[in-house]
């Protein structure tokens, strides 16, 4: 378990948002454990956007500008954590969050002087030691040139253009183009454009969409090649991750 080394805080907080809100870009002093009790959320920060999904978490570093956007109506639940604890991750991420995580979270974010914090903190920081990260990341890009498709794409995820036409779009050679994209986010071409479509498909299903009307709208050709590639990034079919 991390032992911590000076003044440590825990504070929580619950709030309740309308689908379609939007949180504008901020950052906390604090280490932040932001959990979507119910509804989807997308947190945006200039190196990278997250999809939320219902039961999951984000764990931001302190300092970390973001925005949040509520895909749907949203029961966020926040723990501050203040403090030096060696071994708190440095990095943004979507977490898979326990059932005793998100009780704990839920009651320091629910009940301000609850009974028996300092057990509480505890158990949160042992379960942090164990958490595993989801690939629900869509890193971006800093080049204004790749972010004019980055951006176009978010927008459009069915947009079905080849690599080749964009490079027009941007004044770049396939070849500059082809490695930049991989310098910039991490990923391919084809690999950014699947994540980016899979994302926006996670978000219509955790909103209630039908698999089908979200296979086509994100750019799939048919029902079975989208839950497919669900599969081969998530583990399981949409049925199955969202049962």
């Amino acid at each position: 378990m991390p032992t911590v080394t000076s003044p440590f805080v825990i504070e929580g907080l619950a709030t309740d948002y309308e689908a379609g809100e939007w949180i504008a870009a901020h950052a906390h002093d604090a280490h932040q454990i932001i959990h979507a009790g119910s509804g989807v959320m997308r947190v945006v920060s200039d190196a990278a956007s997250w999809v939320v999904p219902p039961g999951r978490a984000i764990w931001m570093p302190a300092g970390q500008f973001h925005a949040i956007r509520c895909h749907t109506a949203v029961e966020m639940r926040t723990v501050y954590l203040s403090g030096s604890v060696p071994g708190l991750p440095t990095d943004c991420a979507v977490w898979a969050v326990s059932p005793l995580m998100r009780e704990i979270a839920i009651r320091i974010a629910t009940t301000p002087n609850a009974r028996g914090r300092d057990h509480l903190l505890a158990l949160l920081l042992a379960e942090i030691e164990t958490i595993t990260a989801m690939p629900l990341v869509l890193p971006q890009p800093t080049d204004a040139r790749l972010r004019r498709i980055t951006d176009a794409l978010a927008a459009d995820p069915a947009d079905p253009r080849p690599l080749k036409s964009w490079t027009r779009d941007v004044a770049m050679s396939e070849r500059s183009l082809i490695r930049a994209f991989q310098a910039e986010t991490g990923m391919t071409f084809r690999q950014w454009r699947r994540q980016a479509r899979l994302l926006a498909g996670l978000e219509r299903l955790a909103a209630g969409e039908a698999v089908t009307s979200v296979a086509f709208a994100v750019g799939y050709d048919s029902t079975s090649a989208f839950i497919a590639a669900f599969r081969e990034v998530f583990g399981k079919t949409p049925r199955r991750y969202f049962g």
